[in-house]
C-alpha cells in the first residue's frame, strides 16, 4: 500500500484519480480547495477508511508523508480560471513549488498533470511534444497557458539541481462524469443546453476542432506515466488523437439526446485555438502501448446519462 497525495482530488479529473487509486489498494489523501470542484464528486468516497479529504490551498504550503503525488490542482475551465487571473498563475506556480518542496523533503515522486493548452493556437498539426507552441502571453487565456507552461520549467528544474524524481503529462480536452454543470467547457455546455432543449451556442463557424478524451482513458495514462521507468520524465502527450469539429460534435449530442435544440453562432473567443489533435506515438511506446479505449459516442452516452440524473436532482 503506497500513501498518495491527490491535490484538486475533489475536481473532475482528480475525483476518478482518488477512486482509482483506492481501488487498486492505496491510501489517498485528497487535497482541494473547493473554488472549481465539489464535494459532491467525492463524497462516495468518505468511508472508505483509507480516504482523506483535506480542504487546503496549495498556493500554502502543506506537510504530511506521502510516496507519491499527483498535482492536478488548478481550475481547467475558461470560466474558471479567467474569474481571478491571478490566483489561477499563483495556484500553477506556487503551487508547484509547494508540491516540489515536499517531493524533495520525502524523496516522493511527482506527477505534473500539464495541458495541451501549453501549445497555444498550434501551427503544426498534430501536436508532438518537442513542439513549442504558440501561446500569446498577454491574453486573456495566458494565466493558465503560462502558469502550465512555467510549472513544467519548475518541475524540470528540481529534477535536474535537486534529484526530484518527477513525471509531465499534458493533458487534452477530456470530459466525462462529474464535470460542473456550469463547467464552461464545450461537451458539457452542448450536452447541458440539449437536455435542457436550449440553443447549443458554437463560437465562431464551428470549424475549429478538438480531440475528446474520456476520463477513464486519461488516468490510466496519467497511473502508467506514474510507474513508467525513472528515466522517462515526460512530458507526454494524454488525448484521444480522433479530431471533430464543434458542428460534429453538436450534431452528436443533438442526436444522443433527442434534443430539440437548434445550434446558434456567437463570436469566436479571443485566442481560442482553432485546431487541437495530439500525437500520442511517445505514450504508445513508453507507457506499454497506452491507447484510449472508449471512443466519442460511447464517452458521450456515459456523460450525458450522468448530466441528466444530476439535472433531474436539482429540477
Amino acid at each position: 500500500m503506497k500513501k498518495v497525495l491527490v491535490t484538486g482530488g475533489a475536481g473532475f479529473i482528480g475525483s476518478h484519480l482518488c477512486k482509482r487509486l483506492l481501488n487498486e489498494g492505496n491510501e489517498v489523501i485528497c487535497l482541494d480547495n473547493y473554488f472549481s470542484s465539489n464535494k459532491s464528486n467525492i463524497i462516495d468516497l468518505t468511508s472508505n477508511p483509507y480516504f482523506e479529504m483535506v480542504r487546503h490551498d496549495i498556493t500554502q504550503p502543506y506537510f504530511a508523508e506521502v510516496d507519491e503525488i499527483y498535482n492536478l490542482a488548478c481550475p481547467a475551465s475558461p470560466i474558471y480560471y479567467q474569474h481571478d487571473p491571478i490566483k489561477t498563475i499563483q495556484t500553477s506556480i506556487l503551487g508547484a513549488i509547494h508540491m516540489l518542496g515536499l517531493a524533495k523533503r520525502l524523496n516522493a515522486k511527482i506527477l505534473q498533470a500539464s495541458t495541451s493548452e501549453v501549445y497555444g493556437d498550434p501551427l503544426v498539426h498534430p501536436q508532438k511534444e518537442d513542439y513549442w507552441g504558440n501561446v500569446n502571453p498577454i491574453g486573456l487565456r495566458s494565466c493558465y497557458d503560462e502558469g502550465k507552461r512555467c510549472a513544467e520549467t519548475l518541475f524540470i528544474d528540481y529534477n535536474l539541481q535537486n534529484n526530484v524524481a518527477i513525471k509531465i503529462v499534458r493533458i487534452f480536452n477530456t470530459y466525462g462524469p462529474n464535470m460542473n454543470v456550469n463547467d464552461g467547457r464545450v461537451v458539457s455546455n452542448f450536452i447541458v443546453q440539449a437536455l435542457k432543449g436550449e440553443d447549443i451556442t458554437i463560437y465562431g463557424d464551428g470549424e475549429q476542432t478538438r480531440s475528446f478524451q474520456y476520463v477513464d482513458d486519461l488516468v490510466e495514462g496519467m497511473m502508467r506515466m506514474m510507474q513508467s521507468e525513472p528515466s522517462f520524465l515526460g512530458p507526454v502527450n494524454l488525448g484521444n488523437p480522433n479530431e471533430f469539429s464543434m458542428l460534429q460534435l453538436a450534431k452528436t449530442i443533438i442526436s444522443l439526446t433527442n434534443s430539440t435544440s437548434k445550434i446558434v453562432h456567437l463570436p469566436l473567443p479571443k485566442d481560442d485555438p482553432r485546431q487541437r489533435q495530439p500525437d500520442i506515438s511517445l505514450a504508445k511506446e513508453k507507457l506499454n502501448g497506452w491507447q484510449p479505449t472508449i471512443q466519442l459516442e460511447e464517452g458521450l452516452k456515459k456523460t450525458i446519462h450522468y448530466f441528466d440524473k444530476k439535472l433531474k436532482k436539482t429540477s
